[in-house]
């Protein structure tokens, strides 16, 4: 007997894929729901009657309608996204339900990212999704990946000879193993966009109070790159502490992915370590500087401002975009 009370989540029986277990997983997390039983119901069916009978019904039902909480991609004339790019049911349920499901994955001090992390991510995973479901790409063709999220959902289907293929409740046990697995990417996804989004206020926030427009001087490690880029700041370097209680001094490439530098170490100092290091650029705890001039350190933080100040008053008579690096 199926609680009558309990809302009801139908999809499609059978084999499943990405984009319905994803919008699942979604689903769950923008509702606040856990587990089927517990506080809603999942039903995996192809009858219309109960397909009829769903509270939200995504992936069959031949229906798209969000005001009726129906979410199919199946049938003639489906929506499409702007560049004609056809939607799943994952890219459907993103559009109503994507940024309050991103939104329970942020702690409270994150919730003004949430709009922008969804929104991030709906060009990138869940367009992906649409993509892969539908067969179609605006950008060439559909290339399929083993090691893919559509892929490693997919392989959660039961195979054809277990006990879990075959009866009423077939495949539902791995379904929500599959979603369980979706949310986790999810998670993932979003944790990292949060960081980087929390990692760019903060760059912005330590470049405007600092000491020198070409100088970035953090207080802890983050990414700092992507912010520098986006905002086109004039950086050559980047202090921060490093783990071993040294004071890193890192360049600045010309751009992203790039091993070169808008300016690298001076040429004397490359490969030096310690006192020899010191002896030459003249800061008492200097510790090294890579051979390929891209990074280097002091014991302080005072020291690293004093050898990036030294190579920033030579910065007008020297190349700002020379010396290519390897890591």
């Amino acid at each position: 007997m199926i609680p009558a009370q309990l809302p009801r989540l139908v999809t499609h029986s059978g084999k499943f894929h990405c984009d319905e277990v994803f919008g699942y997983a979604v689903l769950r997390l923008a509702l606040g729901l856990s587990r089927p039983g517990e506080d809603h119901v999942l039903l995996r069916t192809r009858k219309p009657e109960l397909i009829e009978s769903g509270d939200i019904v995504f992936d069959v039902g031949s229906v798209y309608d969000p005001q009726a909480q129906r979410f199919d991609h199946h049938q003639i004339g489906a929506p499409q996204r702007e560049d004609g790019t056809p939607y799943s049911a994952a890219g459907l349920l993103w559009q109503v339900y994507g940024a309050r499901a991103v939104a329970a994955l942020l702690p409270d001090a994150a919730q003004g990212f949430a709009a922008a992390i969804a929104e991030e991510l709906n060009e990138g995973l869940v367009k992906r999704i649409d993509e892969i479901d539908n067969g179609v790409s605006m950008s060439g063709p559909v290339l399929r990946d083993s090691l893919g999220l559509a892929a490693l959902i997919g392989d959660y289907n039961p195979s054809w000879d277990s006990d879990e293929a075959n009866g009423a409740t077939a495949g539902d046990a791995a379904f929500l193993r599959a979603a369980d697995f979706a949310a986790g990417v999810l998670a993932l996804k979003v944790e990292g966009k949060r960081s980087r989004m929390e990692a760019d206020a903060r760059v912005l926030a330590a470049y405007q109070a600092g000491p020198e427009p070409r100088l970035l001087v953090l207080e802890t490690g983050m990414p700092w790159k992507s912010a520098a880029f986006a905002h086109e700041l004039p950086i050559l370097f980047c202090i921060s502490p490093a783990s071993n209680g040294n004071w890193m001094i890192d360049t600045m490439p010309p751009e992203p992915g790039s091993f070169a530098q808008r300016l690298p170490f001076p040429e004397a100092w490359a490969g030096l370590q310690g006192e020899a290091l010191a002896a030459v650029c003249g800061v008492e705890d200097a510790v090294f500087v890579h051979v390929r001039r891209f990074v280097g350190a002091a014991k302080s933080r005072e020291g690293a401002l004093a050898m990036a100040m030294k190579m920033l008053a030579q910065a007008p008579a020297r190349s700002v975009a020379e010396s290519p690096a390897e890591a």
